[in-house]
């Protein structure tokens, strides 16, 4: 009798386990999916012809663990991390910064730029560098973004070296519907002080 009753429990268990909306595959998708809009855009129908080291090829910027994920950090204090709930970047913040970037100072300065990618034969110069803030800050409970510029020659050779940084209040409560908007406004706030900085450095 033992084993009868232990094999309908089993055969019950399965039963409940099958029902519809039992079952759930993968992470619970986040209610917010975030990503960054460039206030200084390329017109429609824009063009520039590459030519005199008028380009600058833009590379994605290093990124520390931290914020080399699609999780939106909060520095709680200055050893400590927290992750805002119900949010998420579109891509990593690295990637979404170097488009913000190629954009802004497409639109901003003459230079024609391309990604690491592509093939630039004019000699034009390289950025790259680092984001190193790239998230909330708890104690003066705004968004910051800072990034470590790198201008060089296509050799390699630094040109100038500049850390850039921004910071933009957050409205009310920290959480996913709060943390979009000021990291956006902060990170337009760095790219266009790099893109300003990158067109008056000459070679």
């Amino acid at each position: 009798m033992f084993h009868v009753k232990h094999k309908s429990a089993l055969m019950a268990l399965a039963a409940i386990v099958m029902l519809p909306g039992c079952v759930s595959f993968g992470a619970k998708p986040p209610t917010q999916l975030l990503t960054l809009d460039a206030a200084q855009k390329v017109p429609s129908g824009a063009a520039r012809v590459a030519g005199d080291g008028r380009t600058l090829v833009i590379a994605d910027p290093e990124a520390p663990k931290m914020l080399d994920t699609v999780r939106v950090p909060v520095q709680t204090g200055p050893t400590s991390v927290a992750y805002v709930t119900k949010v998420q970047w579109a891509d990593t913040p690295r990637h979404l910064f170097r488009r913000l970037l190629a954009e802004t100072i497409s639109a901003t300065t003459d230079r024609v730029v391309l990604d690491a990618g592509q093939f630039s034969g004019d000699g034009g110069q390289r950025l790259g560098g680092e984001l190193v803030a790239f998230m909330v800050d708890e104690a003066s409970h705004s968004a910051v973004v800072t990034y470590d510029a790198v201008l060089t020659t296509p050799n390699g050779v630094a040109l100038a070296r500049q850390r850039f940084t921004a910071s933009a209040p957050v409205n009310g409560k920290i959480e996913a519907t709060t943390v979009g908007a000021p990291i956006n406004a902060a990170a337009n706030k760095v790219a266009a002080d790099v893109a300003a900085w990158a067109a008056a450095v000459k070679e």
